[in-house]
């Protein structure tokens, strides 16, 4: 794949003044998110972009239900292709899953129902190696298209539906057709998979900011990507518009007001007149304007609903300060001089430091409970049950500001820096989907020693306490940054070897 890469330009050149996206800057760095990545494209052109260090541009990233957006545009592509129909029965696409006796809804059930949410069930299947037989044995209690429910299982029964209409698993599938074509790299790509190898549509992909940008300029741009249409006029415009009022989403998520105006083709309608987005947990968006011609990509951890609609105020106001009629405005050299330097800089907060405090001699082995350092959300979506974690550890003066933690996890030893020096130590653990991890430590208290792990390529850090207490070690843990599906987790007790 040869790349085209987008030009750069100063914001003045598309329109919008420096001085306003710099208040945009200041309300999203304003605390109430932790922002991993922002791009802003007008007219084709990236006017604004920057990654709050260590995030970067070319790092994949969770993009939880934005892989949706996904999804449904390889079902578009097969569409387009003539392979998938929008009108077909998921029981004639799936009759080896169906039950013997199907209800009236479910043989009403078609590809345009999944599509927009409008499945008409009421509960959704968790990830088993028979998850569509089971997705197929809910009740449909509504007539399929007059009911919204939010599903992720149907999501992903979109890629099962490339795969079974086209023979290719829906990632090869995309390759040759979207991916090569838009210049998103599929070796960059992550996805997680459902027990039985289909890859999770409802929230499993992990890829880079600009990848999702890309993706949202073929909808901006009718389907058509340098002369060549990738998606269907028709199909498009479907995504693109409101195909299931989504205002029952009021009853389970009220913070989330630009839910409750409209669903595409897992696409979301926003509350500003024809601005859509994609849409992934802990606010992975990707927003277009079209009557400005605009796209605004972000990933950040915005935690909980209320937070993450927050960001999208913000958007709302920003999109306000620019005039959609108005095709340039005079060029401010110090002004966006000085934005392109701030964009350059931006950080997420600093680790804690306070390394004064030593360590037990020896190592600790687990007797009871469980310590994790990953997450555990991407094995949720996917139905992976945890390993073992860590079952054996000590600790000894490193080098480098950084001490050596030695870790048995799930049966293997590893030996992981952990700076205690203000900054973050890179070490790969494999865990599932991600492996890239920095891991920072302090003396939380005299007999206390906190690690925190944070999964670059995700939205989370969790902190894992060492209490020392003579040969004993009791061990907690917290999401510290994300907390999504977050539960109390009881004490570990480990006792020295």
């Amino acid at each position: 794949m040869v790349r085209k890469e987008f030009p750069r330009c100063t914001p003045e050149s598309v329109g919008i003044s420096s001085a306003a996206i710099s208040r945009f800057l200041d309300r999203l760095e304003s605390g109430f998110t932790e922002m991993h990545g922002l791009m802003i494209m007008r007219r084709s052109r990236v006017c604004a972009e920057g990654w709050w260090a260590p995030y970067a541009p070319g790092l994949r990233h969770g993009l939880q239900s934005h892989t949706k957006t996904y999804a449904a545009t390889a079902v578009g592509i097969a569409v387009t292709e003539g392979k998938v129909s929008l009108d077909e029965r998921v029981i004639d696409i799936f009759p080896e899953f169906a039950p013997e006796n199907p209800s009236e809804n479910l043989k009403k059930l078609t590809v345009h129902n999944v599509l927009s949410m409008g499945c008409g069930m009421e509960e959704m299947p968790r990830p088993t190696e028979n998850w569509i037989r089971d997705f197929l044995s809910i009740p449909v209690v509504h007539e399929p298209g007059t009911a919204y429910m939010y599903n992720s299982t149907g999501s992903t029964l979109l890629a099962a539906i490339v795969k079974k209409k086209t023979g290719e698993d829906m990632m090869a599938y995309l390759k040759p057709r979207l991916f090569d074509k838009i210049g998103i790299d599929a070796d960059n790509l992550k996805m997680g998979r459902m027990p039985d190898g289909t890859p999770v549509g409802g929230g499993g992909m992990l890829a880079t900011t600009e990848d999702n940008l890309r993706l949202m300029k073929l909808y901006a741009d009718g389907g058509v990507w340098e002369g060549e249409r990738i998606l269907s006029d028709d199909y498009v415009k479907r995504a693109t518009t409101n195909q299931n009022d989504s205002a029952t989403e009021a009853i389970n998520n009220p913070p989330a007001l630009d839910n409750f105006v409209g669903y595409g083709y897992q696409i979301w309608m926003c509350r500003p007149k024809g601005v859509y987005r994609a849409d992934g947990a802990m606010g992975q968006f990707t927003i277009v304007d079209p009557s400005r011609d605009l796209i605004i990509a972000i990933n950040e951890t915005a935690t909980g609903a209320h937070w993450a609609q927050e960001t999208l105020n913000v958007c709302w106001e920003f999109l306000e300060e620019i005039d959609p009629e108005t095709a340039m405005t005079p060029e401010n050299p110090a002004l966006s001089e000085a934005l392109a330097r701030r964009m350059k800089m931006l950080a997420i907060p600093a680790s804690l430091y306070a390394p004064f405090g030593s360590f037990p001699e020896g190592s600790f082995a687990v007797k009871s409970g469980q310590v994790h350092l990953e997450n555990q959300v991407l094995g949720f979506m996917s139905g992976e049950a945890p390993g073992a974690g860590l079952t054996r550890f000590g600790f000894s003066e490193g080098e480098d500001g950084c001490v050596t933690l030695a870790a048995e996890i799930d049966g293997k030893p590893y030996s992981l820096s952990v700076a205690v020096d203000g900054r973050r130590a890179l070490n790969r653990l494999p865990a599932g989907l991600v492996s890239q991890v920095y891991l920072s430590g302090y003396w939380k208290e005299a007999d206390t020693f906190a690690v925190r792990a944070r999964w670059i390529e995700t939205c989370f850090e969790k902190e894992v306490c060492f209490q020392f207490i003579g040969d004993r070690c009791v061990v907690t843990e917290e999401e510290v940054v994300g907390g999504f599906l977050n539960r109390p987790v009881t004490p570990a007790e480990a006792v020295k070897q």
